[in-house]
């Protein structure tokens, strides 16, 4: 069954508006692509401009993998640059941070709550922890030599719902005790 969803009213009528060229049309939820494109818009009416740059780059570093890859994305590999963009907003904050650049600072924090928005719910460490501890029963690990037997398993379960960084400390952790 198709969905129609209101995209483009300026007045925000939630759905009562009677242009046809307001509505997209949906086959069930919508993608993640669609999300950000529906949000670009949104942004641009609402005149945010820290928010229409932040999806400007999300869409810039969509595209550019794009055509990289020859193909349409899939949303595991949206996730994976949400990630990395995500990932560069958060070692900007903290370059700017010990450059005293406060003002930089607060707009690289409203980026990175903009990529964010786009991103799953992240994990707790305890959830982690036992994603870690299946993934290195998987992989038939027994040492820290064999990280990157768990690693393989595990980061397609976790890209984009936890810290990289954070899962290797753990994987770390976990191999060596």
């Amino acid at each position: 069954m198709k969905t129609y969803i209101n995209v483009n009213c300026k007045w925000r009528c939630e759905g009562t508006c009677l242009n046809p060229f307001n509505y997209m049309e949906m086959d069930g939820a919508m993608t993640l692509k669609q999300k950000i494109d529906a949000e670009m818009v949104a942004a641009a009416k609402a005149k945010d401009k820290i928010k229409l740059s932040a999806i400007r780059m999300i869409k810039t570093a969509l595209h550019n993998k794009e055509i990289d890859a020859k193909r349409e994305l899939n949303e595991a590999e949206i996730l994976q640059i949400l990630s990395s963009v995500a990932k560069q907003r958060k070692e900007s904050i903290d370059q700017f941070r010990a450059g005293g650049r406060l003002d930089l600072v607060e707009n690289e924090e409203e980026e990175l709550r903009t990529v964010q928005s786009f991103m799953p719910q992240q994990m707790s460490a305890a959830e982690i922890e036992a994603e870690v501890t299946k993934a290195i029963g998987e992989a038939g690990a027994t040492s820290a030599k064999d990280m990157g037997k768990v690693m393989k398993v595990l980061m397609p379960r976790i890209t984009g719902k936890a810290d990289g960084k954070m899962v290797s400390d753990i994987v770390k952790a976990k191999l060596s005790s």
